[in-house]
């Protein structure tokens, strides 16, 4: 299962978001709180506060950040 952690109208989030969709990719987005000492839930899985965040447990990948690694990442292993 893919995980999103994103934020609504996060441009580097949306980046992420349409790179699932143009794969045709099932995920499960979990909106976060624009307050990142909120985010205990990104930093549980990441390490840190900031989003996108992808987990992937079908390949073991948990908590991914950075929008670029993660399009990346998903090009190479869905693309």
């Amino acid at each position: 299962m893919v995980e999103l952690y994103s934020l609504r109208w996060c441009p580097y989030c949306a980046k992420v978001e349409n790179k699932l969709e143009s794969l045709d990719l099932d995920y499960e987005r979990h909106t976060v709180s624009p307050f990142r000492f909120r985010r205990s839930d990104v930093k549980a899985v990441s390490g840190q506060s900031d989003v996108p965040v992808l987990v992937d447990s079908k390949n073991d990948v948990a908590g991914m950040a950075e929008s670029d690694d993660i399009v990346d990442y998903l090009e190479r292993t869905y693309g």
